[in-house]
């Protein structure tokens, strides 16, 4: 009988780059232009390396998600790389600093990067390692139409239509409602009709104004009303849900699972989604998606299409993933869409390698 090696966490080494978007992300608070990316290798003592990315949002986080990230490998350097084991201690010891924010992003990406090493030691992809096999998951254009004027979104159609997705997001929360309706119903007019949509309003209104908004929306053919109002307001985004028959879909800033229960015991949404950074990496994603199984809600994916097209494979309650190409740039075979779907490649880990040329160009100091 073959005798199983264990794997001992050594150090770890980060670069951060700071790569062009294909598609500025045009929201109701701003543009993002560029994706400021941490890029994590988790070596361990037999030679094996996991890979993780972590997606700052802004380039000044980059620094302090690198600092965290080498932290907490020093807590955990010559430990056995088993992520449930690591994830337990390090919660344990950042228990008064708290694991939300840049920490608990930090964390995520550990996570990530342990459970790529031990899929690629293991020779299998992350999705068999977790008792699954890779299998499409339906895909929707998460970076489709931001914040624009009415007559500007029908010039962006074709060019999003191109994607062969079956579903396109579209960024609302406009200074007034009748101009959300026009460039909502000038994008319905430009898709053909099997191509679905999705709003995101990125927690840009009053809880009164969402449910003024959401019952005009109501007989547009939204498939669902992301983040209406602020996040962390379960009571406010119930309010809402109630109020309006579309769909409200909650969960992008869940940091962790327990927050996903909080907010499905409250009522907060119709639909979840969880976000590999801010929920706890895979070992957060496991749970929360027992979370969406126990209320009987279906679970979508926040970025990170790479590793959610691993762990949508093996939620009861799967979804949608949103695609949204953000770490391509210094990926050697980036993950692509392939009649609407997206399936996890069937190569051992997650399925990233680093293209070292484009790391080395868009290297950020």
């Amino acid at each position: 009988m073959k005798r199983e090696v264990c794997l001992r966490i050594r150090s770890v080494t980060t670069r951060p780059v700071v790569v062009p978007l294909s598609r500025p992300i045009r929201t109701a608070s701003g543009t993002i232009a560029e994706a400021p990316l941490l890029l994590i290798d988790l070596e361990t003592d037999e030679g094996v390396t996991g890979r993780a990315y972590l997606f700052g949002y802004q380039p000044f986080t980059l620094g302090p998600l690198a600092a965290l990230v080498h932290t907490m490998v020093d807590v955990l350097r010559g430990d056995p790389l088993a992520p449930f084991d690591l994830d337990r201690k390090l919660r344990a010891r950042f228990a008064l600093l708290g694991t939300r924010g840049l920490s608990g992003m930090a964390l995520s990406g550990v996570d990530m990067a342990a459970w790529d090493a031990l899929a690629r030691a293991a020779s299998v992809p992350l999705v068999r390692l977790l008792g699954g096999a890779p299998k499409p998951v339906r895909a929707y254009l998460g970076n489709g139409f931001g914040v624009l004027p009415a007559a500007e979104i029908g010039a962006e159609a074709p060019r999003l239509a191109a994607e062969g997705l079956a579903a396109i997001k579209i960024r609302l929360g406009r200074p007034s409602l009748d101009e959300d309706l026009a460039a909502l119903r000038a994008a319905r007019r430009s898709l053909t009709d099997d191509v679905r949509l999705m709003a995101d309003f990125n927690q840009s209104l009053t809880v009164r104004e969402a449910i003024a908004r959401g019952r005009a929306l109501d007989d547009e053919g939204l498939t669902w009303i992301e983040e209406p109002v602020r996040a962390d307001d379960f009571a406010g985004c119930a309010a809402v849900a109630t109020a309006v028959r579309t769909p409200v879909q909650l969960g992008e800033n869940f940091a962790g699972p327990l927050e996903m229960h909080a907010a499905a015991r409250a009522g907060a949404a119709d639909l979840l989604m969880a976000d590999a950074q801010q929920i706890g990496g895979v070992t957060g994603w496991l749970r929360a998606a027992a979370v969406a199984h126990a209320f009987g809600l279906e679970l979508s994916s926040h970025l990170f299409q790479e590793v959610s097209a691993h762990l949508l494979a093996v939620s009861p309650t799967a979804d949608w993933l949103e695609y949204m190409p953000v770490a391509d740039p210094v990926l050697r075979e980036p993950l692509a869409p392939a009649t609407g779907m997206v399936t996890a490649p069937d190569r051992p880990g997650i399925g990233l390698e680093w293209d070292e040329d484009a790391v080395r160009r868009y290297g950020a100091a």
